[in-house]
């Protein structure tokens, strides 16, 4: 158990909430109001040494007051490069100490974390910038765009093409109508560059002095540290991340998801090479079947399938693709089949367009920024007031969206081995083809082996369990005794 509880600092955030309206923003901190664009905002951060310095480097003309971390060993060189501000290992702790003094949070953490530190973070009234994917389940996205619609905070997900001008044309050529009716999408990644599809180590490792390894675990079931998890290669093992899809889809997928308005998927079928139970495989194809949507004005939204691939696998090369063109641009890319015209984009919503070589006019708006500019465009959201507020570019209010779409095709591959196509009522976030009684099993070992030239298949599956419950516990997970998110917004 952790020595500092989240009612401990709720209390603390409750009180400054209630003592708004006769204390000045000197002590209460400027995330309530409005911040005036010369001042600079107080920021806390939780997670510094991967993408977490990345973020808080692109925004340290701000005052970076506090900052967080399980490993002081991995986050030494960024707390040395910000003497000045506050070290933590357990958020929850700063939060105590510092929030009152806060305007925003910076969530850069293990997938598994982001959900529960965003959340107490809303839920004491700050902004907040949270790494890509949002969340490990479907229900913490729910609750996340849930709870910051209830507190009005300022959000953004670190899915950084969202704010380029290659996402802006994507989203404005499709929906005026360039490529006509979309039907189907296909989108790859060159994914994982971590190791995948492996058994769960057996070995335990002497965790490290500057690591504490059960503030990592967090909400997540207990397991014995092993090197294999942490730094980084968390992004394989399904306890902390979901593995090239969640790693990568939130920047490849993010313009067709918004210029379709694609929503829930209806029906999902997910395969994989071997899949094991604590690690995501080596390489997986998912398949969306989305259904009609209402239509735009100048464009109509059929039923629409949508095609994942990574590990190594793309899709067929479309037909009057140039030779030697290559697919992939900077990490993967997406291809977008309509009735007029075939429309190619690169991760992040780089350079996209049409296979016909028309190159249509685009139209910029009232607020055109790079995408090198996406973790200050938080800032200069946190500064406007309410009332004059543009939204950012990967706002919750549509970016939850997109990572329960990333969620749900976790699951797809999770589940595979019930051999069905998948049906999902997104609104209810539940499965409606799990029969109550209907058990699985997932490969534990794979026990392949070559003896004096001949191959022996010796797979080792856990006992049948219930299908059910197991998709349950995927769609909203049980938290670790000494962990809980806040309530659903009514």
């Amino acid at each position: 158990m952790m020595s500092v509880s989240r009612r401990t600092f709720l209390k603390t955030g409750a009180a400054a909430v209630a003592g708004l309206t006769i204390a000045p923003s000197s002590i209460l901190g400027k995330s309530f109001g409005h911040v005036s664009p010369s001042d600079k905002l107080n920021i806390m951060a939780v997670g510094i040494g991967g993408m977490g310095a990345t973020d808080i480097g692109k925004m340290d003309s701000q005052n970076l007051i506090a900052l967080a971390d399980v490993d002081w060993s991995y986050a030494k060189p960024i707390f040395d490069k910000y003497p000045n501000a506050k070290r933590y290992k357990d958020y929850r702790k700063m939060y105590e100490e510092m929030g009152k003094s806060a305007d925003a949070v910076v969530v850069a953490t293990a997938d598994h974390t982001h959900a529960i530190i965003a959340a107490d973070a809303i839920t004491l009234g700050k902004n907040v910038y949270v790494e890509k994917p949002l969340t490990h389940s479907i229900y913490e996205a729910r609750l996340l765009k849930n709870l910051a619609k209830k507190y009005g905070v300022v959000t953004q997900m670190g899915n950084w093409g969202s704010s380029g001008e290659g996402t802006r044309k994507v989203i404005q050529w499709v929906q005026r109508g360039e490529i006509g009716e979309v039907r189907k999408v296909e989108a790859f990644t060159d994914r994982p560059i971590w190791p995948q599809g492996l058994q769960r180590p057996e070995k335990v490792d002497k965790v490290p002095k500057t690591l504490d390894w059960d503030l990592f675990i967090g909400p997540a079931k207990f397991r014995p540290y092993n090197s294999i998890y942490h730094p980084w290669n968390w992004r394989g093992w399904w306890d902390f991340g979901t593995g090239a899809l969640g790693d990568m889809a939130c920047h490849i997928l993010h313009a067709a998801f918004v210029a379709l308005k694609l929503g829930y998927p209806s029906k999902l079928q997910g395969s994989s090479t071997s899949l094991l139970t604590d690690c995501a495989p080596s390489a997986q194809s998912i398949k969306y079947t989305f259904p009609t949507r209402e239509n735009l004005p100048k464009l109509a939204l059929p039923e629409c399938e949508v095609y994942w691939y990574d590990g190594g696998i793309k899709p067929e090369r479309p037909l009057n693709m140039p030779n030697g063109k290559e697919l992939n641009v900077d990490g993967g890319g997406v291809i977008m089949y309509g009735t007029k015209d075939t429309l190619v984009y690169g991760c992040y919503g780089h350079s996209p367009y049409l296979l016909s070589g028309r190159e249509p006019e685009y139209i910029p708006g009232n607020h055109e920024i790079k995408d090198s500019e996406h973790q200050m465009d938080f800032v200069r959201a946190c500064k406007e007031s309410p009332e004059n507020r543009v939204p950012t570019y990967s706002d919750f209010s549509e970016a939850c969206d997109l990572t329960e779409m990333v969620d749900i095709g976790v699951l797809a591959v999770r589940l595979q081995s019930l051999n069905k196509v998948l049906e999902w009522d997104g609104q209810n976030m539940k499965f409606l083809n799990i029969a109550p009684n209907e058990t699985m099993r997932i490969m534990k070992v794979d026990g392949f082996s070559v003896h004096n030239g001949h191959p022996t298949f010796n797979k080792t599956f856990t006992e049948p369990f219930n299908a059910l419950e197991f998709a349950n516990e995927l769609v909203k997970h049980n938290y670790r005794e000494g962990w809980k998110l806040p309530e659903m917004p009514r």
